[in-house]
């Protein structure tokens, strides 16, 4: 089995509807795709819809958190879409979106990057606006080559001259609220240090104590040493360990499929849940 389970689609800030990446996820000859867009479920309808026979979708979110100053994202499967207060929380870090992302653009502005409101929201179209939207418009003005070269000091990196703070959920909080939801938590890219400052190993440790069920190790960001580093504190710590591309579409260069999650990692985090359950694929539209 082939199982990626962290994906973007336009929903947030990818650039495939939800029904082409599920189409792209077969066509990668993945088994199963999990849908992450940041904060939102908003795409599960329709790539439930639209989902292929023999792909299998998991429904998750990536929750946008902070902690001690330190930006760090939070990965939710399966937990249950209608719990109230989780989506009360999901919606207090969505309606913050619009305000940080133009606060972004004044200070583009004023380091004399000609970008407009105009133009990030045209590239965020119906999607929930962010920092990759604001990015993509970098690159479209060839400030910078790539969206990830946005993400650094010098652009929207965590503390850079143009980046602008939002509500986040606090991760221990996340936690909570995933686990209420029936959901299982996995901390997204832990080590992706080239983004900014990282959560320290101290605190993995105390979200682990607080219920946190895994850590993405295997991951674009994370070289080799760092992988190594990661899957000896998940032993230490009694973790899951996964690996997942962070698909975006033509947003960024990894391709799905490009890490993926042992089959028995897969089986442990769908006995955990008891939120939702992974929806097998039924040949496509019409689907319910």
């Amino acid at each position: 089995m082939r199982i990626d389970l962290h994906t973007h689609s336009t929903a947030s800030d990818g650039t495939d509807t939800p029904a082409e990446l599920v189409a792209n996820a077969a066509a990668a000859g993945l088994d199963v795709v999990a849908l992450t867009d940041h904060d939102t479920v908003g795409g599960h309808r329709q790539a439930i819809d639209a989902l292929p026979d023999g792909l299998t979708l998991v429904t998750g979110a990536e929750l946008s958190c902070r902690v001690d100053g330190v930006g760090t994202h939070l990965l939710a499967y399966l937990f249950d879409p209608a719990d109230a207060e989780l989506e009360r929380a999901r919606e207090l870090v969505r309606d913050d979106r619009v305000p940080r992302a133009r606060e972004m653009v004044r200070k583009l502005r004023a380091l004399d990057v000609p970008v407009t409101w105009e133009q990030v929201a045209r590239i965020a179209g119906d999607g929930s606006v962010g920092r990759p939207h604001v990015a993509a418009a970098l690159v479209e003005l060839g400030v910078v080559p790539t969206v990830s070269d946005a993400f650094t000091p010098d652009w929207l990196g965590n503390g850079g001259r143009a980046y602008a703070e939002k509500h986040e959920f606090d991760p221990f909080e996340a936690v909570r609220l995933v686990k209420g939801a029936g959901g299982v938590a996995v901390l997204a890219h832990p080590g992706a240090v080239k983004r900014g400052a990282v959560v320290p190993e101290s605190t993995i440790a105390a979200l682990a104590e607080a219920g946190l069920d895994g850590v993405e190790v295997d991951h674009m960001d994370h070289d080799e040493p760092t992988r190594a580093r990661l899957r000896g504190l998940a032993r230490e710590l009694g973790l899951l360990t996964t690996g997942s591309s962070d698909y975006h579409g033509t947003r960024k260069t990894v391709e799905l499929g490009a890490f993926t999650t042992d089959p028995e990692i897969y089986g442990e985090i769908t006995r955990r849940a008891t939120g939702a359950f992974p929806v097998p694929g039924a040949g496509g539209p019409g689907h319910r």
